[in-house]
């Protein structure tokens, strides 16, 4: 994966870097050159009550740089949106900018991305899983700095499962109630992943479409329709998983990082974390599979002061900068660099997180027919939870749902 980075040379950025020099105002006495960089990530990471991550991590980054008189403009976008925004204007948009990788080619669509290369993509590679590139890199260009997973997996409750139970479903469901996202379209497709079912091949390559409707789809569904009426699985709906957590009705729930801090709340030293189970289907074991994405760092295809931004963006991925982001917001690392620290190393949830990521994940395709599979998922998953999808329509229904996915939403 790093060897296959297509590098920008050294050359080019010292061409942009002179191009910045002269829309800039002139250098001062002490001979730094004065810049302007406009800075967007979400409220939470510039707020007084999270510590201000993003004011402190600039600050730091302005120390590090004498050579620059940096004057920092601050805007709010968190990562979901900011896509979006950037690529409607990207000369009115800021010069380094946090997205969510699922937004990738809409970014790159409306060339409102650059592309990292030469010394900075090495660097980036230096502290970055392959599988954590692969998330923000398109055609062998590397778009971006990640600086964190975004997942899900299971949190449990240590009294009732043990770390063996965890493993599997089928002996999970045997000792306790398990909630799970069954209507979620996020959620449901692990199963189906599990027997081999692929969403444009490997993730990128549109023209495969889906492939959700074959013998191996259908056998999920007939599982799913069984699996529904056991009375130690229930459907997280609303915030029910959470709920029952609290009153002690249900014993694990599939979530994330966000979700962390509560659950941690309701079951203290007890909370237990880990990836995802497998499941038996025909008497074969399978393993279940999340989605998983990242967020990132990206810059301005069209920032003039080219340098800077880059430099800065490497250093909001950095592992000073991640560590801060922990601190003040539980931000999950992935800066391999981190994993050697032992409060880090130690957390539950870090390591649920980066042990699904790596090992029963699947990276959510960021091409654009991607966004004709959630509804007709989640249409499953309600058609099975309500008894409209049945053993005698299981094949049908499964075929329907996956004429669906690869359709355009025109009948």
């Amino acid at each position: 994966m790093k060897q296959r980075l297509k590098r920008l040379t050294a050359l080019l950025l010292t061409a942009l870097s002179l191009l910045s020099a002269a829309g800039c105002s002139s250098a001062g006495a002490s001979g730094e050159q004065s810049i302007r960089l406009m800075v967007w990530s979400a409220s939470e990471d510039q707020s007084k009550d999270s510590g201000e991550w993003l004011q402190t991590c600039c600050e730091n980054f302005a120390a590090l740089h004498p050579e620059w008189d940096i004057t920092f403009v601050y805007g709010v976008a968190d990562e979901a949106t900011a896509a979006n925004t950037v690529s409607q204007d990207p000369s009115a948009s800021a010069d380094v900018f946090l997205y969510a990788n699922d937004n990738l080619t809409v970014l790159t669509d409306a060339k409102a991305l650059a592309k990292l290369g030469g010394k900075y993509a090495d660097e980036v590679a230096s502290f970055t899983s392959d599988a954590l590139l692969e998330s923000v890199t398109l055609d062998g260009y590397l778009y971006g700095v990640p600086f964190t997973t975004n997942t899900w997996y299971m949190y449990y409750d240590k009294r009732v499962f043990s770390e063996e139970d965890v493993k599997s479903l089928d002996a999970m469901l045997e000792k306790g109630v398990v909630s799970f996202p069954f209507v979620n379209s996020w959620y449901l497709p692990a199963f189906y992943f599990g027997n081999g079912c692929t969403l444009f091949g490997d993730g990128t390559q549109e023209e495969l479409g889906a492939d959700f409707g074959g013998e191996n789809a259908a056998q999920v569904t007939d599982y799913l329709i069984d699996l529904i009426k056991n009375p130690n699985f229930v459907v997280d709906d609303g915030g029910s998983g959470m709920a029952g957590l609290r009153d002690g009705s249900i014993k694990a729930m599939f979530s994330g990082s966000w979700d962390s801090a509560s659950i941690r709340e309701i079951l203290g030293d007890n909370m237990g974390v880990a990836a995802l189970p497998t499941y038996t289907l025909n008497g074969e074991t399978k393993q279940m599979y999340s989605y998983a994405g990242s967020k990132a760092v990206g810059v301005n295809s069209q920032s003039e002061n080219m340098v800077a931004a880059v430099e800065l963006a490497v250093y909001l991925g950095s592992a000073e900068a991640q560590r801060l982001h922990y601190d003040l917001r539980n931000v999950i690392p992935s800066n391999t660099e981190l994993m050697d620290d032992p409060d880090i190393a130690a957390d539950p949830v870090v390591i649920a997180q980066n042990d699904t990521f790596d090992r029963t994940s699947k990276l959510q395709p960021f091409v654009p027919q991607m966004t004709n599979c959630w509804t007709p998922v989640e249409n499953m998953g309600r058609g099975i939870r309500n008894s409209s999808v049945t053993h005698a329509n299981a094949v049908e229904q499964t075929t329907a749902m996956n004429d669906a996915m690869n359709s355009d939403g025109i009948s």
